[in-house]
């Protein structure tokens, strides 16, 4: 004669098969044989789509799996519009994931999937209108590719890793011929820069003991020792090696 109906349900009662009102939280009153009635979950119901397999506007095969979240907002639309509108919403959403993944390419798929997750969402949710039912958000779980194609990815992907690689190098040894080319105009503009950079160098490679030195005496200091007493020294050294 009565029941309970939760503050999560909403009821639909039905008098000798005939549309009577809703049933609202609480204890209600239901003849036996005159009355009738169908308790509906007002609650987010989340539902796994069936994995399937799919192929991409490239003609990639793949296998995809998703999950609904929906609400009804209208039982009476839900008892009455449509048989089992749990299992509507799970088999439309089932064929729009098909149709979507269809429309789209795989690298499209890969890196839209938020943007694609919305659409399927916005095109199942405006199908399930008429039956009272709400879609809230529809998101795509796990794709499955091929091993074959795993296989193509990773390699483009370090192709792609590699020339990064190669641009950052290149880069920095512009940026560094540039600092030196820099560098070596300012050590020109001063003429004993050059004295001091060797004495630096000379320095620091002196604070390794395990490094031999082979001084290469600058040109300007030669040019220092260039005189007249300087080079009949020199013709005098020579001749006395000559004789003997």
């Amino acid at each position: 004669m009565f029941t309970i109906v939760k503050e999560y349900e909403s009821g639909v009662k039905f008098r000798f098969g005939r549309y009577v009102k809703l049933l609202e939280p609480g204890i209600r009153l239901v003849i036996p044989i005159i009355h009738e009635y169908r308790k509906i979950d007002l609650r987010t119901i989340t539902q796994d789509v069936p994995e399937q397999k799919c192929i991409t506007k490239d003609n990639v095969t793949i296998t995809i799996n998703a999950v609904v979240y929906y609400r009804v907002f209208d039982a009476e639309k839900a008892v009455l519009e449509v048989k089992n509108a749990y299992y509507a919403v799970t088999q439309l959403a089932q064929t729009t994931l098909r149709n979507s993944i269809g429309g789209v390419k795989l690298d499209e798929l890969l890196s839209n999937l938020k943007v694609i997750s919305k659409e399927i969402k916005d095109i199942v949710d405006t199908e399930t209108d008429p039956w009272g039912i709400k879609v809230e958000k529809v998101e795509i779980k796990d794709i499955k590719l091929p091993d074959a194609m795993e296989r193509v990815i990773a390699r483009v992907a370090e192709a792609e890793r590699e020339k990064n690689a190669i641009i950052v190098k290149s880069t920095g040894e512009l940026e560094a011929a540039e600092k030196l080319a820099k560098a070596a105009d300012e050590i020109a503009k001063s003429p004993g820069a050059m004295h001091l950079r060797t004495l630096s160098t000379l320095s620091d490679l002196s604070s390794d003991k395990s490094n031999t030195i082979i001084f290469a005496v600058p040109v300007e200091v030669l040019k220092s020792f260039e005189g007249r007493a300087f080079t009949s020294s020199i013709d005098e050294v020579v001749k006395k090696i000559s004789k003997g």
